[in-house]
């Protein structure tokens, strides 16, 4: 199946960063589904995810968790976000800008599920831009002149936001799949 014909989840997750003595958590996730190569507006996906109030985050990690530790502390549990985020990934192509990193918390959140298959934009813009000065979502975004199309599906948010990365992630797709030599880009055997 060709991607630009499939119905895709594109996901990203803000994390705590690594800190010695704790294993690295999600405090955001967000998902949209690109249909048939274009963005679905309708189907956008944004929420914290718990994590202690003492548990430290690395002071490197980006994103805005530190304005937000108290609604971070008293958002839902991975657990009791998964049934809302399974209907998101169950059954759909998953998308993500470097994907380990989502594999890795959808795994933890679900370790009996099998995800995929897993379409890494990191490694297509690689092969697609191989010289570009850097292959970061945010700079891609901007080096391309994408920003305008990711504030039109997602007018609130910045860089290291879980939706707007997600938007950012899945506009990137959208704009590859558009180029001539990549519309015949099929989607891989299952990977996850």
């Amino acid at each position: 199946m060709l991607l630009r014909t499939a119905q895709l989840t594109v996901i990203d997750f803000e994390t705590t960063g690594s800190v010695p003595g704790f294993d690295t958590e999600p405090w955001q996730v967000g998902a949209v589904r690109l249909v048939h190569g274009r963005i679905d507006k309708s189907h956008l996906f944004k929420s914290l995810i718990r994590v202690d109030i003492q548990r430290p985050f690395n002071a490197y990690a980006p994103g805005k968790h530190h304005a937000l530790r108290d609604k971070i502390a008293a958002a839902p549990k991975a657990s009791e976000l998964w049934p809302t985020l399974e209907e998101w990934v169950s059954g759909y192509p998953l998308v993500a800008h470097n994907v380990a990193t989502e594999k890795k918390f959808l795994r933890k959140m679900a370790p009996l599920h099998e995800f995929g298959p897993w379409i890494d934009t990191l490694t297509l813009t690689r092969q697609a831009w191989p010289y570009a000065p850097s292959h970061r979502l945010e700079d891609l975004i901007a080096g391309l002149h994408l920003e305008p199309r990711v504030r039109e599906c997602c007018s609130k948010g910045e860089p290291h936001d879980a939706l707007y990365d997600a938007v950012s992630g899945a506009v990137l797709l959208e704009y590859i799949l558009t180029l001539p030599s990549w519309k015949q880009l099929k989607l891989p055997e299952s990977n996850g």
